[in-house]
């Protein structure tokens, strides 16, 4: 039997498959169109032609992992279910309360977000904890019985249970889920100390009732991919990427769909990781330009950047995640003027339908792949390797519609269309190096996605960023990503605490229930207890302040001491990691810790495989007016990625094109093909 391992990544534009014959080292990849109304079935569709191309057969498949944005879409465009919440008496307003925060400090008419469960599907009852998770008032099983009827009646398919310090005691909403399930067994329910054990009442419930809205929504469609699979003769579940770049089954994904959020984004990431490491390049900025957004991460020290919250259609989502800072620019980001009459780009796209001007579908907007073909830049002929036809035609008429309005020829109106949408995305770039506190110029730029490439150069040497990495096959990086990613869990608990000798047994104690939720996840994933690394961090302040930092916890066994040497450790790094960040440490103030953090993590082995794209011979050499900011339009050598050879050097101005992507390499520049067929792209034309 042959060994096939398949990544499959679904985009706002295009999905991206490829397959790894592990036996015989080889892949192959193809690329489609997104089906935005059921995800699912371009997915399918994709994996069988993706089994034609490489003659393989279903049932050979040994893994597939699969990044997906159906969570992200389902609440950005509030196609979610319908979903209630029962809560603890006294409590219902908390989601309509939220933060004193204003997304828009001077606008007084700024529009609150929905929440997930509205006031009127809220129901409380009687209940109560302390912050230790003592038992102030106990539950109240036959409210919960009644909550559960109404709600029923009500219409909702999905139930939060959100209780007051539960973070602290799970007791009260373990057993309300139980009664929920009991008085109602087809209803979709989650308790917010299976999703979040961390206090903070606001953050918990808007988590968790946005967990509970997609409960529904992903249970549907992960039916319908496992169905559509098995038909294939694909018999192994499939994997599913979390937004904290490791992939889980499918059942642990039915449970917390809201760890899915940034999915396929997160592919990319590990493949930047995983790039980086066959370069010898540890410190470097991914840069995943697709057709509706862009998503940038800093990779330091061969690790990505993460975090633990993110706002998600205005409530926030306090789940593990890598740090990717994401903006409405892609290639289909549509360009626009205001009544003043200025220039905008973005952030409305024109997605996979009917997507730009270009495709003929029925576009009239102008977008950027629009301004990239009316400045030569994007080929006018065809596109995904010759199976796509285009209408450059449509390109032009849209861009000089658009010209019109603000008064401008076609060419300074594309021109201005390309150097809007690299500013915004110089902004991204910044938001994750800068104000991080990191010299941007001490990075290499990875471009991937399909319009990756095409900017990179750009915003790279506008950032003064010299080296930019471009993959073998940049438009289904994150796919390959997909084949990378550890299999992983992440578990947190609350533990507000000084950094004391004197707190050491609470410590342990909330590392103790931590392992043991760990170990519970590792025997769900079907994980071998010797195949699993661990490792702990904590989120630290200082005592008085009201956001934290995260610093791991180094220890040689498999649960921390919190001794003194340990807890002397960790303030150290938390002062420096304070000063790096914010300019300043107050090493003579306290500094407590709030949360304690377990990650369990399989790694897997590589996904490895070599795609061909050429042996340099007999690839004819064309050439077009292309367009720079440097030189206005140029006559530019044209040349498929598959004439490019182990050991080049090529000198720009040079457009390189292959199925997935298109490159620009301006003038000035020297690109550079390593051994494994990457491109290192130097924009000072000469190498650092």
């Amino acid at each position: 039997m042959t060994d096939y391992w398949i990544g499959v990544d679904t985009g706002g534009t295009f999905t991206d498959l490829v397959l790894v014959d592990r036996d015989a080292n080889h892949r192959v990849s193809f690329k489609l169109p997104t089906t935005p109304d059921d995800p699912a079935l371009g997915i399918l569709s994709g994996v069988r032609s993706l089994l034609d191309l490489a003659e393989a057969d279903g049932v050979d498949v040994s893994f597939l992992g699969h990044g997906t944005t159906l969570g992200t879409n389902a609440i950005l465009t509030g196609r979610t279910a319908p979903t209630g919440m029962i809560t603890t008496q006294g409590f219902r307003d908390i989601l309509e309360l939220g933060r004193q925060r204003r997304p828009s400090f001077y606008d007084i008419e700024v529009a609150k977000p929905t929440p997930p469960a509205t006031r009127d599907h809220i129901i409380e009852v009687a209940e109560r904890l302390d912050e230790c998770g003592g038992v102030v008032m106990p539950l109240d099983e036959d409210g919960v019985r009644d909550a559960a009827r109404q709600l029923q009646a009500d219409g909702v398919t999905a139930v939060a249970i959100c209780f007051m310090h539960a973070y602290a005691n799970p007791d009260h909403e373990v057993r309300a889920a139980a009664i929920v399930r009991e008085v109602w067994p087809d209803a979709f329910v989650c308790a917010s100390s299976d999703i979040l054990r961390e206090f903070r009442e606001f953050e918990r419930f808007a988590t968790t009732t946005v967990n509970a809205s997609l409960l529904p929504v992903m249970d549907e469609y992960l039916r319908r991919f496992e169905a559509g699979l098995a038909e294939l003769g694909v018999s192994v579940p499939p994997l599913v990427m979390q937004s904290n770049g490791g992939a889980v089954s499918p059942a642990t994904v039915r449970a917390a769909p809201v760890n899915t959020f940034f999915s396929g984004p997160a592919g990319g990431v590990i493949a930047t990781v995983a790039l980086g490491k066959s370069l010898a390049m540890e410190n470097l900025v991914s840069f995943d330009m697709g057709g509706t957004s862009t998503d940038v991460c800093l990779v330091k020290d061969g690790a990505p950047a993460k975090r633990n919250v993110r706002d998600m259609a205005g409530f926030p989502v306090r789940i593990p995640t890598l740090d990717l800072h994401t903006i409405g620019a892609g290639g289909g980001s549509i360009a626009w003027a205001d009544p003043g009459g200025l220039l905008k780009v973005g952030p409305h796209s024109a997605g996979a339908t009917p997507g730009p001007a270009l495709y003929g579908l029925g576009g009239e907007d102008a977008t950027v792949t629009d301004a990239n073909v009316v400045l030569g830049r994007l080929s006018g002929g065809a596109l995904i390797g010759g199976t796509m036809t285009v209408y450059p035609e449509k390109s032009y008429e849209a861009v000089a519609r658009l010209g019109e309005k603000i008064e401008l020829d076609p060419i300074a109106t594309a021109a201005g269309i390309i150097e809007i949408v690299n500013v915004n995305m110089m902004g991204a770039v910044r938001a994750v190096s800068i104000e991080k506190g990191e010299d941007p110029r001490h990075y290499a730029l990875a471009a991937f996605g399909g319009a990756g490439p095409l900017h990179a150069a750009g915003v790279a040497a506008e950032m003064g960023m010299d080296t930019v990495v471009i993959p073998t096959r940049p438009g289904i990086l994150s796919a390959l990503g997909l084949l990378d990613a550890d299999v992983r869990g992440d578990f947190s608990i609350t533990r507000l605490v000084a950094l004391t000798l004197e707190n050491t047994a609470a410590l342990r104690d909330g590392a103790v229930d931590l392992m043991a939720r760990g170990a519970a996840w590792r025997v769900a994933e079907r994980l071998n207890e010797d195949s699993v690394e661990i490792s702990w961090t904590a989120d630290l302040r200082y005592i008085g302040q009201a956001f934290e930092l995260m610093a791991p916890i180094l220890t040689l066994s498999g649960t921390p001491d919190f001794d003194e040497a340990t807890l002397a450790a960790l303030r150290a790094e938390f002062h420096r990691q304070h000063a790096s960040i914010n300019g300043y440490a107050m090493e003579g103030h306290a500094v407590e810790m709030v949360n304690l953090r377990l990650s369990v993590a399989a790694i897997r082995p590589s996904a490895g495989g070599v795609e061909i794209l050429g042996d340099g011979a007999d690839v004819e050499e064309t050439i077009r007016p292309v367009w720079f900011p440097e030189t206005g339009f140029v006559e530019t050598p044209v040349r498929d990625r598959a004439s490019l050879t182990p050991g080049q050097r090529i000198a720009g101005p040079m457009i390189v094109e292959q199925m997935d992507t298109t490159l620009v390499i301006p003038p000035a520049a020297t690109a550079i093909v390593q051994p494994s067929g990457d491109l290192t792209l130097h924009l000072g034309g000469t190498q650092t």
